[in-house]
């Protein structure tokens, strides 16, 4: 049995209108081709590039929707976007797995034809980066709005709260950034080694230092503060022998 297509009715290039309006002849021909590979696995390599800019592309634009969101006193509409923002995270996280199956060997030679590329260059990480500043900024002036301190949110604040949300889901988004580096470190050390040089001559190991890096750190500072204000936390605890 062999399917039909109704005819393309959108414009542009491609026979059906999935074509047209995913624009598949453009994207499937956006890696380099056979007869250009120094090693078949390149493909492997460059699609998972290029798909994490894809999904670092749609959690800017969640980023900054909820940024407007915070602007306009709609933290669970804000809450709802971070969530996506997250998964968006999440999910090019994941896919880092794939980089596990380059042998180093096999990888060596793939980087001859990278030349100073380097995902430090990344115009995703560089969007994300930037809308997770006017998002800090944006929280931090509803939050001074209202009168409330990041310690106050936490210390009386409800899990049903919408601002209570809104903060968890910041912190979430952090972690989400924390792991993703941590892999990316993972696979690149378990790839090129230790000790190495990247492609732009940055040592490799310098990646575990962006780990604990916070984009939103008055959120971890107030759990720092609440912690050391507790008894416990004045007096310390007993260490366990």
């Amino acid at each position: 049995m062999t399917s039909t297509y109704l005819p393309a009715v959108l414009p542009g290039a491609g026979a059906t209108d999935y074509a047209r309006y995913m624009r598949t002849d453009d994207l499937l021909t956006l890696q380099r081709r056979p007869d250009e590979w120094v090693h078949p696995d390149e493909l492997l390599f460059q699609i998972v590039h290029q798909s994490s800019e894809l999904w670092l592309k749609l959690t800017r634009s969640q980023l900054t929707r909820a940024s407007d969101h915070l602007a306009a006193d709609q933290p669970g509409a804000a809450e709802l976007v971070l969530r996506r923002a997250a998964l968006s995270l999440q999910l090019i996280t994941e896919q880092l797995h794939m980089l596990r199956h380059l042998n180093p060997a096999q990888f060596a030679l793939i980087r001859t034809v990278l030349g100073n590329g380097s995902g430090f260059e990344s115009p995703g990480w560089r969007e994300v980066r930037s809308a997770t500043t006017e998002l800090d900024t944006a929280f931090s002036r509803l939050l001074t709005s209202l009168g409330i301190t990041p310690v106050a949110l936490y210390r009386e604040g409800q899990p049903s709260d919408p601002l209570y949300r809104v903060a968890e889901a910041l912190v979430e988004l952090d972690e989400r950034i924390a792991l993703w580096r941590t892999e990316h470190y993972t696979v690149a050390t378990r790839i090129i080694g230790h000790g190495v040089l990247g492609t732009r001559d940055t040592p490799v190991d310098s990646l575990a230092r962006l780990i604990t890096h916070r984009r939103f750190p008055t959120l971890w500072e107030a759990r720092t503060e609440l912690t050391e204000a507790s008894p416990r936390g004045r007096h310390g605890g007993q260490a366990r022998r």
